[in-house]
C-alpha cells in the first residue's frame, strides 16, 4: 500500500528555492509544508511528524560566512540529535544546492575521520565566479534512494560554491567503493569532464553524494527546477518530453514509502 509520506521544507533566511521544492513533493505525491528553523529549533519534536526533510537551495543567511556555514552550524549544534534520529528511523533527507552545502557543513551527509576531520567540502567554483547554467548529469551508484532508476539528467545549476573536495584520493576512493558518489558530471564530447560540463571543477567530476544508507543525499544541480518538460531551456524546439527529468528524484523519495 502507498502511503502519501508528509515532507518538512525547511526555510531559513535567505533561502529562495523552498516554494519551488514543496511544489515537486507535491507533484510527486507528497504533502509539504515548509517550516522555518526558527520554529524546529523551538521544536525539534516536530520532526516526529515527517518521513521526509528536504534543505532547499538558496543563500542561507546570505553565504555571509561561507555557503551553508551558519545554518550548518545551527544544526550541527542544536538539531543533530533530532536529525539523527529521523536518519535512524529510516526516513530521507536531500539536500540541494544550499542544502548540500548545509549537509556537508553540518556533518549530517558524510562521516569524519577518527581525528574529527571532514570526508569534503564545497569551495569556491574553479571559474571564480557564480555558474548559472544546464548541465549534463550521469548517476554512478545504485546505493542512493532519490537517484533509483535514473541513468541521466539534465538540469540547471547555479551556484558559486559548488566544487566538491574530499579530504584526500584515499577518502574519494573510499566513499567511490562504498557507493556514495552517486551523481557526476557528465562530458558531452566523452572522456573526463571539464568545464564547462563540469561547472566547478569537482573532484571526480561529483554532483551528487549520499551517505551510508543511501537514505541522506545532497546535490549541487536543482531537480526541482525541471519537473515540467516546459522548463527545459529548448522546450520548443522538438516534441515535448512527458515531464521534466528532475520530478523522478522526488516521486522516487515518494515511492520509498510504498
Amino acid at each position: 500500500m502507498m502511503i502519501q509520506p508528509r515532507v518538512l521544507v525547511l526555510r531559513a533566511p535567505g533561502a529562495n528555492c523552498d516554494r519551488e521544492s514543496a511544489f515537486a513533493f507535491e507533484r510527486a505525491g507528497a504533502i509539504a509544508e515548509r517550516v522555518h528553523v526558527y520554529r524546529l529549533l523551538e521544536r525539534p519534536d516536530l520532526l516526529a511528524d515527517y518521513q521526509i526533510l528536504c534543505i532547499p537551495g538558496g543563500f542561507s543567511y546570505g553565504d555571509d560566512l561561507g555557503a551553508g556555514r551558519i545554518l550548518g552550524s545551527q544544526i550541527q549544534h542544536h538539531l543533530c540529535g533530532a536529525l539523527r534520529e529521523f536518519r535512524d528511523a529510516g526516513k530521507l533527507l536531500l539536500g540541494i544546492c544550499n542544502g548540500f552545502q548545509i549537509l556537508i557543513k553540518s556533518g549530517m551527509l558524510l562521516d569524519d575521520d577518527a581525528q574529527g576531520r571532514p570526508a569534503a567540502t564545497l569551495t569556491n567554483n574553479d571559474s571564480g565566479k557564480f555558474e548559472d547554467r544546464w548541465i549534463e548529469l550521469r548517476t554512478t551508484s545504485r546505493k542512493c534512494v532519490f537517484f533509483n532508476g535514473i541513468e541521466s539528467m539534465y538540469l540547471p545549476v547555479a551556484h558559486a560554491e559548488g566544487k566538491f573536495v574530499p579530504r584526500d584520493a584515499a577518502t574519494l576512493a573510499a566513499l567511490e567503493a562504498a557507493g556514495q558518489l552517486a551523481l557526476r558530471y557528465r562530458p558531452r564530447g566523452g572522456g573526463e569532464a571539464g568545464y564547462p560540463d563540469n561547472p566547478n571543477g569537482s573532484v571526480g567530476a561529483v554532483a551528487g553524494v549520499c551517505d551510508t544508507t543511501g537514505r541522506v543525499c545532497g546535490l549541487m544541480p536543482h531537480p526541482e527546477r525541471h519537473i515540467d518538460p516546459t522548463q527545459h531551456p529548448r522546450w520548443s524546439r522538438g516534441p515535448l518530453a512527458r515531464e521534466g527529468d528532475g520530478l523522478q528524484v522526488f516521486r522516487n523519495a515518494v515511492r520509498f514509502f510504498a
